[in-house]
């Protein structure tokens, strides 16, 4: 992986500290397989649990809930959740004034940043701490890299050994042509799919929106390190304020469960509108209900509840090939990475 933004090398509080988060996840796996086949055993695929979805998440919680495994597993996660952003916030500032200094001198190179102040950010974004994350994606100055270098790397590589960017690639290998003159990424976060994207399709002109000042910050400090010559905004999805048929693939990676349905509509509608005559469509996001039997239905929602993931449902349960089919792309598809149901890929063209 292509990342020459300055390494964290945490002190050794933080640095433990943060070991440790990632290695609870290895440490209670047992704990975990354990509530689950519990809870298998007891219902199976969910055949004959309730339809309605609140009625069915209360029944397998408060089943789940007479067993010690799964009191021990909530403690856990809960704990985990109220606390990985914090700790990983105290680890960052451990490492002193001068590292963050360190960080500005790829504030300036050959990609940019522009901050379009007139956006109002979206209803479904004020207020909410996607992932459980302390204050939100800009609750500190270096957020961006909070997240994106020690969040991710430190943590989350941990549980899943070098899948994250690895998936990020996969994905934008997906699009259906080999090149492409200019991608529009929607919700570039800190630039983790961006680089992926820069990595599969090397002669490609790269713009990218977010709603994270932060997040655009650092990523904007990965393409400058790189080399890169991204073209970033502050802008929401719904509405780039870019030109019709500017873009010849327009994407996103795991960004549609972080917003309501109505959002995801309009995104989808925006992404027709910027995408040229016979450009494409690649978007990716997290299994469908559809995809899945009523019982891991159920569990997956409980999780979204407890995961500070206030769209999960109503986005988990949207069909997207539908809703890129009724804004006007065509051959529209679904497909998965391997045999897994993770992520969830859609794909079409727009027609020339």
């Amino acid at each position: 992986m292509k990342n020459k933004i300055p390494v964290a090398d945490l002190n050794q509080r933080g640095r433990a500290s943060i070991d440790f988060l990632g290695h609870m996840f290895h440490g209670t796996q047992k704990i975990r397989e354990a509530a689950s086949e519990y809870v298998v055993s007891e219902f199976g695929e969910g055949k004959d649990l309730p339809d309605d979805l609140d009625q069915r998440v209360k029944q397998v919680s408060e089943y789940a809930s007479q067993l010690p495994a799964t009191r021990v597993r909530r403690t856990v996660g809960e704990w985990h959740a109220q606390n990985h952003g914090l700790i990983a916030i105290d680890a960052f500032e451990e490492l002193g004034e001068d590292f963050a200094k360190d960080l500005h001198q790829y504030d300036e190179g050959t990609s940019r940043l522009t901050h379009d102040d007139d956006y109002e950010n979206p209803y479904y974004w004020q207020g909410v701490e996607f992932h459980r994350t302390s204050g939100g994606w800009d609750g500190h100055d270096y957020m961006g890299f909070i997240h994106g270098e020690i969040v991710h790397k430190k943590m989350v590589d941990v549980i899943y050994p070098g899948g994250i960017f690895k998936q990020r690639c996969e994905v934008a290998k997906l699009a259906p042509q080999d090149q492409y003159e200019s991608i529009l990424e929607m919700g570039t976060s800190t630039g983790h799919f961006t680089l992926g994207l820069a990595l599969a399709y090397p002669d490609a002109k790269i713009t990218g929106v977010d709603l994270s000042t932060r997040a655009l910050e650092h990523a904007l400090r990965v393409g400058n390190a790189n080399n890169y010559s991204w073209d970033l905004y502050r802008r929401p999805a719904e509405t780039t304020g870019f030109d019709d048929n500017s873009f010849d693939l327009v994407t996103s990676y795991i960004l549609l469960h972080e917003m309501p349905v109505a959002a995801i509509k309009e995104i989808f509608a925006e992404a027709y509108r910027v995408t040229k005559p016979g450009g494409d469509m690649l978007m990716s996001d997290v299994v469908r209900y559809a995809e899945q039997n009523k019982l891991q239905v159920a569990l997956a929602d409980e999780d979204a509840i407890y995961g500070g993931e206030p769209y999960w449902r109503e986005s988990a349960s949207a069909d997207l090939v539908a809703l890129a089919q009724e804004v006007g792309f065509t051959n529209v598809r679904a497909t998965n990475l391997g045999t897994g149901p993770y992520p969830h890929v859609v794909i079409g063209t727009k027609p020339s």
